[in-house]
């Protein structure tokens, strides 16, 4: 049987090799080239800057948190292993590709696609006060001052006031304008900013701002 015998019969066809979806960095690689300002990497976080960016998502209780910029899903991994069965995970992601492949992948997460800055009112809409934990997967150093100022209004507005927030920043960044713009907005926001030390074994190397108890 040839192939076009068997698309017309519709049986099997021994040439045609089925259809298979992009892994991770292929798709995320994908999604950078269309849309690189929002993306600002090319390559997915790995594991060890997970658990660095994961690290104040509390072990016991019902936290509720929430997880800005969400991509292919490496901070939600992490977020789901810690969480286990626990509280509520938000996953905020803007790319509808990258939405989708989240609900399939992490059907413990509450995938949300929209823009972040309309944080307050996703929260509004699903009756949550406020947010233990806000942990950013988005590229803080690439956005305009008015940018950065929604993110972090829609940000400190749904944090409790013990709440915890977390960003992680690329080494070679730290000199940009943008990056020092944002690093005096955590600061003018939060009681306390802590950076961590350079995680090296992610591409490329990256530290985590930790910043607690947002500012009234």
């Amino acid at each position: 049987m040839n192939t076009s015998t068997a698309r017309r019969t519709g049986g099997p066809c021994r040439l045609c090799k089925p259809s298979q979806e992009p892994n991770d960095y292929t798709l995320f690689l994908r999604q950078w080239v269309r849309a690189p300002a929002r993306m600002g990497a090319i390559a997915p976080s790995s594991r060890h800057l997970a658990e660095a960016v994961c690290a104040p998502v509390p072990e016991r209780g019902e936290p509720v948190v929430v997880e800005l910029g969400a991509g292919t899903g490496p901070f939600t991994a992490e977020i789901q292993r810690r969480l286990g069965d626990r509280g509520r995970h938000l996953a905020i992601e803007i790319d509808p590709l990258l939405a989708r492949r989240l609900r399939h992948r992490h059907p413990g997460a509450e995938v949300i696609q929209r823009d972040a800055v309309h944080l307050r009112h996703l929260l509004d809409e699903r009756g949550i006060a406020s947010a233990d934990v806000v942990v950013s997967g988005l590229p803080w150093a690439l956005f305009p001052p008015a940018v950065q100022h929604r993110l972090m209004d829609a940000t400190s507005t749904v944090l409790a006031p013990t709440g915890a927030f977390t960003a992680f920043s690329y080494l070679h960044a730290v000199p940009l304008v943008a990056a020092r713009r944002f690093r005096e907005l955590l600061d003018n926001r939060f009681e306390e900013v802590v950076p961590s030390r350079t995680v090296w074994r992610n591409t490329p190397p990256a530290f985590v701002l930790n910043a607690r108890r947002p500012r009234p």
